[in-house]
């Protein structure tokens, strides 16, 4: 590609100084369509479809782009008496590079259970602003968030103090040909091989793991939620009041500066307290022995008092952090917030200098004291999820509009249960994988063996993971089933499509309507969800229950059984050991391979363009919200293009790309969104977000921007797996949606197309003719003199009513796809 990174003088950027210099040079129905690409990214060169590119404005992570011929169009404007057809200058908006940019991108893999949690708290249902349960369902997330935080922590405690340091270091077995544990192991007796002091020598692991999520968390923050606000204020029309507008329409929802930097620093704490916690419990176990020093067993006393006011501090601040979204929340905080992980550091040290101190005959021998902690945590966050059931459940009630909502409201503590399976599973698989490294893959619990193993609740939740993937696979084998019988009922529908084109082709028909079932599959993700939350949950339920009740983990517990009972008991118990294990590598040979592949990065970039799109309101090591960057660039660029030129913009918004234009236009002011067009195509504005998180792009969120924007058209596809329609009910509401368009364009072979039609599901909606007509329709709609208004409140459809059939429509919907529009 021979793209050209300089500077362009397409257009100014301060509107108030050349307001008038643009004034007169403004060409009369000068126009422009902004294109913002979807998941995965793009090259700017593929989106203009020329190879001769110029950054017109921005940086090498966010930019955007001309073709080289388009740099100065505004000065050159084509005279419209030529005749010839109107065309906008295009540009591209690529910020691919937010997701998938350099290597420090494959470090997010750890952070995936709390990419999880934070998008719980954007899934809340739609209750009216306001609503008293929305505050408790908020603290609960958060809470639940910092659980996660404690859990990452303990686990790393769990791996560098128990197994390693005290277990391994402790037995002249297993340590016996490690050399890089040779001046920690009691056969050395040396100056470090006192248990208290291999812990604190191990405490550098954790400590470091910690230190690392906060620099990630400190180096995006800096980056990507110090984003400057638009040039003018966002704001609706005159008839909206200001309790009814949409959450995205508020001048601080992308400026959440200060609450990431509150929550980093209470969670940095929780993590330095969990691992002075590790280190007391086991100090103490020693200091209440007969004939112990009684001055280190108070002085344990008044750090694990210091070690409480810490985490009370830690959790006030988890609580009453909130999203301050009229105002951008930029304010500095207060020293307590700011020097609390200070404190707590010193705290760490002052604990790691009393466990350090000689202790006459203390040993270490089986598991590290405080192995109970995964159990606790287990049973706080199962409460917790239960609790934001319930809230949900409560705030459904009041919502309204909610017939398409995911899991009827239940879709943010299903996710949040999935977070902390995930976090689990990586604890697991972490405290495993090492085991079985360090005891050369012996048993847990088997006592023959030189160590005592992970802690038996571990072994008990490793054990239910086959259990868990054998219902995986019902459920997807019920999918195949069903993508079949979908399929069947589509086929015959399928050649009316293209009546009097070509002749029948079966195979050709075998395809496409092959390709629409499995795009269905996108609408049954809610039930899939489901299912495998209410298991894990029940499974997650009985590990616990087990390892309270047996003390011993499941191959062990179950000697006394049948011989068939104990066998499954084992086999379970060694293949979920070996499958947490393997998970864990698997996700750090990824991480390893997209440090140094481009290609792998932006694959694993696909995964959060779509988790990421959130502002990090629940957890601060979660990864960066990409739109607090992405959003205010659109916003700059339609503000001060229009500003400048006077002239109308389309702005064009492929699969997540329609969402941050969306988000975009929701925050422009009603002067620059009266020159302002909205085309979206393969959107899951409505079939995603609209379903999963229906307090900000639910059906009266939709509604409102239609109100605010008339010109907006959305195109989708039966075989888009991804887009869909919008499916408004207000007046004129169905004017929106232009589809289903045809896909393949042509059925069979013909005298113009002599080979296949690619079958385009997701991408090249630009190939159908019906985009350039919408555009143009888009364009017409702002031409110079006629200025789009704001409407007012629209009457509601009834609620039986059905949709009035879309204009512009490139084929008929099949009869058989019925469900898949109105899944």
């Amino acid at each position: 590609m021979d793209s050209t990174h300089r500077s362009a003088p397409a257009a100014t950027t301060d509107p108030e100084g050349d307001a008038e210099a643009g004034a007169a040079h403004r060409p009369p129905g000068t126009a422009l369509e902004l294109l913002v690409h979807g998941v995965g990214g793009t090259t700017p060169a593929e989106m203009l479809d020329d190879p001769r590119v110029v950054r017109v404005t921005g940086d090498d992570t966010a930019a955007i782009y001309r073709r080289t011929t388009d740099a100065e169009a505004e000065e050159h404007p084509a005279d419209p008496r030529e005749g010839r057809p109107e065309e906008p200058i295009p540009e591209a908006y690529v910020w691919c590079n937010l997701t998938s940019g350099n290597g420090s991108r494959a470090l997010w893999l750890i952070l995936l259970p709390f990419m999880v949690a934070n998008l719980a708290h954007w899934m809340r249902p739609a209750a009216p602003r306001g609503h008293p349960a929305q505050r408790l369902y908020d603290v609960l997330v958060r809470i639940l968030a910092l659980t996660l935080t404690v859990l990452l922590a303990a686990a790393a405690c769990e791996v560098a103090l128990d197994l390693i340091a005290w277990q391994c270091a402790g037995s002249a077995a297993c340590s016996a040909d490690r050399s890089w544990l040779g001046f920690l192991t009691t056969a050395h007796h040396g100056w470090w091989s006192l248990p208290g002091r291999r812990l604190v020598v191990a405490a550098v692991l954790p400590l470091l793991l910690v230190g690392l999520l906060w620099w990630l968390s400190h180096r995006t923050w800096s980056a990507y939620e110090s984003a400057s606000p638009p040039p003018r204020r966002p704001a609706t029309s005159r008839d909206t009041p200001p309790s009814e507008r949409p959450a995205l329409c508020l001048d601080g929802f992308w400026y959440g500066r200060r609450v990431v930097a509150r929550l980093r620093s209470a969670h940095a704490t929780a993590g330095l307290l969990t691992i002075a916690t590790a280190l007391l419990l086991t100090a103490h176990d020693a200091d209440v022995r007969p004939g112990a020093d009684p001055v280190l067993r108070w002085t344990g006393y008044a750090l694990a008092a210091l070690v409480a006011v810490l985490a009370v501090l830690s959790a006030a601040i988890v609580c009453r952090t909130a999203r301050s979204e009229a105002e951008p929340d930029v304010e500095t905080d207060r020293p307590l917030v700011r020097w609390l992980p200070y404190a707590a550091l010193g705290v760490l040290g002052l604990t790691a200098l009393h466990t350090a101190w000689w202790r006459p005959g203390w040993t270490s021998s089986g598991h590290l004291p405080g192995a109970e902690a995964f159990a606790v945590i287990a049973v706080l966050q199962g409460a917790l999820v239960v609790g934001l059931l319930l809230t949900a459940a409560v705030l459904q009630r009041a919502a309204r509009g909610t017939e398409r909502t995911a899991l009827a409201g239940l879709a943010g503590g299903s996710v949040a249960l999935l977070a902390c399976a995930l976090g689990g599973v990586f604890t697991g698989g972490a405290a495993q994988r090492t085991a079985d490294w360090l005891d050369r893959g012996a048993t847990p619990g088997d006592p023959h063996d030189s160590m005592a193993g992970p802690p038996v609740l571990l072994s008990w939740q490793a054990s239910v993971i086959p259990l868990l993937l054998v219902v995986v696979l019902v459920l997807v084998a019920i999918a195949a089933f069903q993508v079949l019988a979908v399929r069947r009922k589509v086929l015959p529908d399928i050649p009316g499509l293209y009546e009097g084109e070509e002749k029948p082709d079966a195979q050709r028909a075998r395809r496409i309507a092959g390709t629409i079932a499995r795009a269905g599959l996108t609408d049954r993700a809610p039930v899939l969800i489901g299912v495998i939350t209410a298991v894990t949950f029940v499974l997650g339920t009985g590990a616990v229950l087990g390892a309270w009740l047996t003390g011993l983990p499941p191959g062990r517990a179950l000697d006394d059984a049948p011989a068939f009972v104990d066998a499954v008991a084992e086999t379970a118990q060694a293949l979920g050991s070996w499958l947490m294990g393997a998970g864990v590598v698997l996700m750090l040979a990824m991480g390893r391979r997209a440090y140094k592949d481009a290609s792998a990065r932006r694959t694993i970039g696909i995964l959060w363009d779509v988790g990421t799109f959130w502002p990090r309101a629940a957890h601060p090591f979660a990864p960066p919200c990409y739109a607090e960057r992405a959003v205010p660039d659109l916003t700059w660029r339609m503000a001060t293009w229009t500003e400048t030129y006077d002239g109308r913009l389309v702005l064009s918004g492929h699969s997540q790309g329609s969402v941050l234009a969306a988000a975009a236009v929701w925050q422009l002011d009603p002067v620059t969104r009266s020159r302002v067009a909205l085309l979206t195509y393969g959107s899951p504005l409505e079939r995603l977000y609209g379903r999963w998180f229906p307090a900000f792009f639910g059906p009266s969120a939709l509604t409102g921007l239609h109100r605010e924007m008339d010109a907006w058209r959305n195109l989708w596809r039966f075989t888009d797996p991804i887009g869909g329609p919008v499916r408004l009910t207000c007046e004129d509401g169905a004017a929106i949606d232009r589809g289903p368009l045809r896909d393949p364009l042509v059925f069979g072979r013909t005298l113009r197309y002599p080979l296949p039609a690619q079958i385009l599901g997701h991408g090249d909606y630009q190939a159908d003719p019906e985009f350039g007509v919408a555009r143009a329709e888009l364009l017409a709609h702002l031409a110079p003199g006629v200025p789009q208004q704001p409407r007012g409140p629209e009457a509601e459809r009834s609620p039986g009513e059905p949709h009035a059939a879309p204009r512009g429509s490139a084929g008929a919907a099949p009869q058989g796809s019925a469900g898949r529009s109105s899944a």
